[in-house]
């Protein structure tokens, strides 16, 4: 028997024969374009980043100028077409900037250009958000949304909707407790598009799938880097797009938030940092190796008048390494 200390200062003692599982994290220092060349083909489940745009960021990652964009970063998704699954997912926070009072078409062309490197352009999700920077501007109104472009190699890819449905809200109980003749049929969209739906399919369901539209606050608490995503955003696709186990990969992954949520959720993860500053606050965030705890509880089901004693599926529950010294 061994015993080991949680994160919660809880000790847990096993055996060596109870089911453990081990998380892996590899963070590299260095440009992309290069170290992405080091994976292995067909090696990553899902793809979620968010390249410095256009001009922006220049105090830390230089800036690239709008007519280069697409130019520069055409490399990268070669390689990051390489390393995906055939089943994977690219998912790309991106979103053009003003010119010359005009928003600059360089996302646009990018799209084109990736098109023609065999990326399909599957859907495109909205970030709207909820705590946008304040201001005001003379021909246009604040910016609330980023987009999120999902790339796929394959039509057929994982996706796993469930994972990330909502509640049905108050809403249906008024709704759906009292069906008209219409309700209980298909009902045809009067406008002709082929559209039709049947409420009465409703009635049960408690979970509805979601729009493509994520309401997400901006982090507000890493003061130290210039563009952080919600821990949120990256959860929601890891959720959508991959299993326990399964390889993500941030290749700008900034100050971590991507790998850590991965590392949480028990996928493993590469992630590729440029810049020393950022690459260390990742790696103080992040272990390389985690262990998780297969904890089987025993839950009681009612069967007839008697209780019958069934073992459920035990949830993993996350412990360092190191093993406690026990006096």
């Amino acid at each position: 028997m061994k015993t080991y200390q949680t994160y919660d200062s809880t000790d847990v003692t096993y055996s060596d024969a109870t089911p453990t599982k081990e998380i892996t994290a590899k963070l590299s220092l260095g440009d992309c374009k290069d170290i992405l060349k080091t994976l292995e083909d067909n090696s990553i489940d899902l793809i979620v980043t968010s390249p410095p745009y256009a001009d922006s960021r220049s105090g830390s990652y230089g800036g690239i100028k709008p007519d280069k964009y697409v130019e520069w970063f055409l490399p990268i998704t070669t390689e990051l077409m390489r390393v995906l699954k055939p089943s994977g997912t690219f998912m790309l926070n991106i979103k053009e900037k003003v010119v010359d009072a005009e928003r600059h078409t360089y996302v646009i062309e990018l799209i084109l250009e990736m098109k023609k490197q065999g990326w399909l352009w599957t859907e495109e999700f909205i970030w709207h958000k909820k705590n946008c920077y304040p201001g005001k501007w003379p021909n246009r109104f604040r910016d609330s949304w980023e987009r999120l472009l999902q790339f796929n190699k394959n039509k057929k890819f994982n996706m796993y909707q469930e994972t990330v449905m909502v509640p049905m809200g108050d809403w249906a109980k008024s709704r759906l407790r009292n069906l008209s003749e219409t309700d209980l049929m298909r009902d045809n969209s009067r406008v002709g598009s082929g559209f039709g739906k049947k409420i009465a399919n409703w009635v049960g369901r408690d979970k509805a799938y979601p729009t493509n539209v994520l309401r997400l606050a901006t982090e507000c608490a890493n003061k130290n880097h210039s563009a952080v995503f919600p821990e949120g955003l990256p959860e929601w696709f890891i959720k959508l797009f991959t299993k326990e186990s399964d390889w993500v990969l941030d290749p700008f992954m900034g100050s971590g938030t991507t790998i850590k949520v991965a590392q949480r959720m028990m996928r493993n993860s590469v992630g590729i940092e440029i810049l020393q500053e950022y690459y260390n606050m990742a790696k103080s965030a992040v272990n390389e190796k985690e262990y998780f705890l297969l904890e089987e509880q025993p839950k009681y089901e009612p069967n007839g008048n008697e209780r019958s004693c069934y073992l459920h599926r035990g949830e993993y529950r996350r412990f360092p390494q190191e093993e406690v010294a026990k006096p």
